[in-house]
């Protein structure tokens, strides 16, 4: 799965290998709410070159399986790419700390899939289908402000709503979800919402939840600011659900080659 992972991110990279380097402007903002005008501010990305595709660096990343599991630590690596909305996330770790476990869970080409293998050889999961679709979607949504250029995309409609909230609507390949962005005073972006996303209790049967993700602590690299925390969180009848939580030590834009 991880040579799987690769491919995939090499097909990305050579996708766009020429894209035409830009600067974002204050009058590629002018249009966005009040909210993400003032984030991308604080941030400090006006004048920073426009992104094309990023390396997200993980550390400290745990998974829950169900409620009343235990944590699991993972070890866990992500490639986005802007033109065409992408989301490539591959994770490993050692169940027992004998057992290689894997997964990758991905948006690519206008479709969601989350692939789940044992001992390299047996497949765990293999979720697909327009549920997948849609989740995966709205998880770029939820993780946008991350790699900001994808908030200019013709793809993406904002709605101002006040001075602390934004809605989003990303719409690709005939899919179509939305949510909503929260920020804080100083122009943090600290939650996103949304109904959007479908939740399976044992991998067949899907519903749709309320789903929350939750970022802060920001910190600063190479002149940039961004959410150093995150965890995700789904609202069940029963009570909250978190089910993933972790630290992003630092976002690499406009990479050209792979990684691991």
């Amino acid at each position: 799965m991880k040579e799987l992972y690769l491919s995939e991110v090499r097909r990305e990279l050579a996708k766009y290998s020429s894209y035409p380097n830009e600067v974002i402007t204050e009058d590629d903002i002018s249009l966005l709410p009040e909210p993400v005008q003032k984030y991308f501010r604080y941030c400090r990305h006006i004048g920073q070159e426009k992104m094309v595709n990023a390396k997200v660096e993980w550390k400290d990343v745990f998974l829950k399986m169900a409620p009343d599991k235990k944590w699991m630590d993972l070890k866990c690596y992500q490639f986005n790419s802007v033109p065409e909305p992408t989301r490539i996330a591959y994770m490993r770790n050692r169940l027992f700390g004998i057992l290689p476990f894997e997964g990758m869970d991905k948006y690519q080409v206008g479709y969601g899939n989350m692939r789940i293998k044992l001992l390299k050889i047996f497949q765990v999961a293999d979720a697909k289908g327009k549920e997948m679709d849609a989740s995966a979607l709205v998880t770029v949504l939820a993780e946008s402000l991350l790699v900001p250029t994808y908030a200019l995309q013709p793809y993406i409609n904002w709605t101002a709503i006040d001075s602390n909230t934004a809605k989003a609507v990303i719409k690709y390949n005939q899919c179509e979800v939305s949510g909503f962005f929260f920020f804080n005073d100083r122009g943090e972006y600290i939650r996103f919402e949304t109904n959007d996303r479908y939740f399976s209790e044992k991998g067949s049967e899907y519903k749709r939840v309320k789903w929350s993700g939750v970022v802060e602590n920001y910190r600063e690299k190479n002149g940039m600011k961004f959410p150093s925390h995150f965890k995700a969180v789904w609202h069940l009848d029963e009570g909250d659900y978190e089910y993933f939580k972790g630290t992003i030590t630092d976002i690499k834009f406009n990479i050209s080659k792979t990684f691991v």
